[in-house]
C-alpha cells in the first residue's frame, strides 16, 4: 500500500514493513479491511515536514510464515511488529525466524518498532528476559504509564519537545518484559508492569501497550477472550465500565511512533 503525497510528486520515498504475528480477526477484517489498515492508518503518514514523502508500506504475515519473503531489510527504513496472541518466549520456528530477523536489522541499523509482543520479541532477539507477567494475570484496559524522568539524548524523543509525565494507552496482555537488553533505556513503567516502553539508541522501540487500537477493537477483543472463557465475564464487564469512563491517550503515542519511524538523520 502506498500513501502518496496530495501533489503526487514526492521528492522523498520510505518503506516500511509490518510484521503481522497475529491473524486477522473477524470483527477487524469487517471493520477495517484487516490489521494492515489498522496499522497504516495509525502510523503512516506524517503530515507537515512529511507531506513531500511517498511511502510504501509492505505487510508479512510472520506469524504463517511469511518471513522467508522478507529476504532484503536493507531496502527498508524500518520494521513494524504487530501484537500475538502466542508468547514471544516460546520457541515455535516462526518466532525464532523472528527473533533472527530483528538481529540482522539491528546490525543493518533500521528502525525496529514492537508493540505488546512486538516489544517482546525484539527484547528477547536483543538479549533481554521475558515471561509471564509476575504481578498476575491479564492487563487489559487503559493504563496510566510513567514516563521516565530522565530520558536518553535521542532526537525521536527530541522532536515531540515536551513530553507528559503521564500517558494513558490500551493495554491487552498477560506476558511482559522481565529484564530490558543490556545497553536499553527504560522510558516508562506503570504500577502493573515495570518495563512499558524502552529503547536502545536510535533504532529500537519497544511498547507494551497498543497505540493503534481504537476502543471497538478492544471491546471486541474483550468479547473474544470473555467468549472463550479467557477473562471471567466480570472482568470483562470492568473493562467495559472503565473504557465508558476513560480514554488512551492515543494521539501522544501516535506521535511519538510517528516520530520514531520517521524522523530524520537517525
Amino acid at each position: 500500500m502506498k500513501i502518496v503525497a496530495a501533489d503526487d510528486q514526492p521528492r522523498r520515498s520510505r518503506r516500511y514493513a509490518l510484521l503481522l504475528a497475529a491473524r486477522d480477526s473477524e470483527y477487524v477484517l469487517k471493520a477495517y479491511g484487516g490489521y494492515f489498515n489498522v496499522f497504516v492508518s495509525a502510523f503512516g503518514g506524517g503530515g507537515g515536514k512529511d507531506s513531500d514523502v511517498c511511502e510504501t508500506w509492505d505487510m508479512f504475515r510472520a506469524v504463517d510464515g511469511e518471513l522467508s519473503d522478507l529476504d532484503d531489510v536493507g531496502r527498508y527504513d524500518g520494521l513494524v511488529i504487530s501484537g500475538s496472541p502466542y508468547d514471544a518466549y516460546a520457541d515455535e520456528l516462526w518466532i525464532l525466524r523472528l527473533c533472527l530477523l530483528v538481529q540482522e536489522a539491528v546490525a543493518a541499523r533500521k528502525r525496529v518498532l514492537g508493540i505488546c509482543f512486538g516489544h517482546q520479541v525484539v527484547c528477547r532477539a536483543l538479549g533481554g528476559r521475558v515471561g509471564k507477567a509476575r504481578r498476575g494475570g491479564w492487563d487489559i484496559g487503559i493504563r496510566e504509564v510513567a514516563i521516565a524522568a530522565t530520558l536518553p539524548p535521542c532526537r525521536f524523543l527530541d522532536a515531540l519537545q515536551d513530553l507528559p509525565q503521564y500517558a494513558k494507552i490500551t493495554e491487552c496482555h498477560q506476558d511482559e518484559v522481565w529484564e530490558a537488553p543490556l545497553g536499553a533505556d527504560v522510558l516508562a513503567s506503570s504500577d502493573k508492569t515495570g518495563v512499558e516502553m524502552f529503547c536502545v539508541g536510535e533504532h529500537v522501540l519497544g511498547i507494551q501497550g497498543h497505540p493503534e487500537y481504537t476502543g471497538d477493537i478492544l471491546l471486541s477483543l474483550v468479547d473474544r477472550l470473555s467468549t472463550s472463557q479467557a477473562i471471567t465475564v466480570p472482568f470483562a464487564e470492568d473493562v467495559k465500565r472503565q473504557l465508558e469512563a476513560t480514554s488512551p491517550d492515543r494521539e501522544f503515542w501516535l506521535k511519538l511512533c510517528k516520530s520514531f519511524l520517521k524522523t530524520e538523520g537517525l
